[in-house]
């Protein structure tokens, strides 16, 4: 994630509402906005994580799981902030699910405490005890992960 944020212009919109375009595990194009979700950091597209000895894409697994989700349902986003790519740093929802605690619960993207102050840890607490995700095998810190591949 870009760690420089700015606060909301105010001919940049505060809601953002529409049918959903998934990039990876935590960013989407929505309505045509760039959106990254607030507090979690999933696992990068082309990151591979190892389950059983074995490589695996589990940066596309990420990706798909949001996709399936998501579906061709609406998506709505309050946008919190946006960051140094422009993207609208925001709490999305589809029904009444929150993307960035669902896939956090399903194991799928860390807590981004830094950002989050810790809102996603319980979820991801759960999903490493049952090993769900990327907790069903070794993987690298997404971060670190962006930082090695500079």
């Amino acid at each position: 994630m870009a760690t420089f944020t700015r606060p909301i212009a105010a001919e940049e919109p505060r809601t953002i509402v529409g049918q959903a375009f998934v990039i990876d595990g935590d960013s989407l194009k929505v309505a045509g906005h760039g959106v990254r979700l607030w507090g979690i950091d999933a696992v990068e597209l082309h990151q591979t994580c190892e389950r059983g000895g074995k490589s695996w894409d589990c940066g596309r697994s990420a990706k798909r799981a949001l996709k399936t989700l998501i579906g061709r349902r609406v998506v709505a986003c309050e946008v919190l902030t946006y960051d140094s790519y422009s993207r609208a740093v925001s709490r999305c929802r589809v029904a009444d699910i929150e993307l960035s605690s669902w896939l956090a619960e399903r194991g799928w993207a860390l807590d981004y405490r830094r950002y989050s102050g810790g809102r996603f840890a319980a979820e991801q607490r759960s999903a490493r005890a049952k090993q769900l995700g990327i907790w069903s095998g070794r993987f690298e810190n997404p971060e670190h992960w962006r930082r090695s591949k500079r």
